[in-house]
């Protein structure tokens, strides 16, 4: 009995030293959390994604000039049942002018069917920059010994249906991809190129690493493929928002404060007794950023590369300084294979 009280004095005595030792260490960790945290939140490492074959090839754009419709697609091979063609399938194309060998990229004029708008004006933004299109397929003419040519899909990005148009081949630019580095959350404003984006692919309105968006800038404000974009907001954008506004409306008091502050809608600001605070006043946030993957005179295409928070349609977009640059990848088998290598 005594032994067995003397090993459970000894236990209990070196659990004692153990806590205190780990107690100690705690402490010794946490006189370095503040700066590490504050490191971290403000300026954290990012951690970027780079667009593959299939994000440089499937990711659509805006155009102020409407591409022609002269040349699309009437049908398949197995049609009127089947309706949808994909990668390794043939399908027939009316009107245009093909010789065999053409090589072609199959294009979708679209529409919207939800009405709903993510900002204000979005709409009417979207006509003053250009009709959207999404780039589905590509391929080359194999036969043209009949009314209508005949096209092998090479590629599918999603699937070909009749109607939809044929263009010549798009060929996108290669693009040199920047070395990873600490995002600053709260750089002020550089005065380079601001734009906002104004849809996304799939009509989209959350959005976050891969998202495919198009912008309100392109080659007329020199915008070039391989330009990095900083996606920002600010407080006011946030009472703009119908669902993000409910919270400056909701009630901020502590029951414990003796001049608890309100929130003054009409003009931006929380006040109390004491100064107000103007919401406008706060430093914007920035949110992450996206690659140019493709411009037009009037719009350019981007992927989202790095995101520290859900991105919106309706964001703006501030063009940043050129950094350094990172070898752009060599092309992907599937890439080679169009190419004929």
């Amino acid at each position: 009995m005594r032994k067995l009280s003397l090993v459970l004095t000894l236990a209990l005595l070196s659990g004692m030293a153990i806590g205190q030792q780990a107690v100690d260490a705690s402490q010794e960790n946490e006189s370095n959390i503040p700066e590490v945290a504050t490191s971290a939140a403000i300026h954290p490492v990012e951690r970027v994604v780079t667009p593959s074959y299939a994000d440089l090839n499937c990711a659509g754009f805006l155009s102020a000039k409407e591409v022609p419709d002269s040349m699309f697609v009437a049908g398949g091979l197995n049609s009127p049942h089947a309706t949808k063609f994909i990668f390794g399938q043939v399908v027939y194309l009316s009107g245009g002018s093909y010789k065999d060998g053409d090589r072609l990229t199959f294009v979708r004029e679209l529409r919207d069917p939800n009405k709903y708008e993510y900002f204000a004006g979005q709409r009417k933004l979207i006509a003053s920059v250009g009709q959207p299109y999404a780039e589905l397929a590509q391929g080359h003419i194999v036969d043209t010994r009949h009314s209508m040519a005949i096209a092998k899909l090479d590629y599918s990005c999603s699937p070909v249906a009749p109607g939809d148009l044929a263009v010549p081949y798009i060929s996108h630019e290669k693009i040199s991809y920047r070395s990873p580095l600490r995002f600053d959350v709260f750089v002020p404003a550089n005065g380079k190129t601001t734009g906002r984006i104004v849809m996304a692919k799939d009509f989209d309105g959350l959005l976050a690493t891969g998202s495919k968006v198009y912008l309100t800038v392109g080659s007329n404000e020199g915008v070039k493929v391989g330009d990095y974009f900083r996606v920002v907001r600010d407080y006011e954008q946030d009472l703009k928002d119908p669902v993000d506004s409910l919270s400056f409306k909701a009630s901020v008091m502590e029951d414990t404060q003796k001049n608890p502050p309100t929130f003054d809608q009409q003009h931006f600001t929380w006040k109390n007794k004491g100064p107000a605070i103007h919401v406008k006043d706060m430093p914007r946030r920035s949110l992450g950023e996206l690659i140019v993957l493709s411009t037009t005179p009037t719009s350019a295409t981007g992927m989202i590369t790095f995101a520290l928070e859900d991105m919106r349609v309706g964001d703006t977009v501030e063009l940043e300084s050129p950094a350094i640059t990172a070898q752009a990848p060599k092309a992907e088998p599937a890439a080679q294979a169009i190419a004929g290598k």
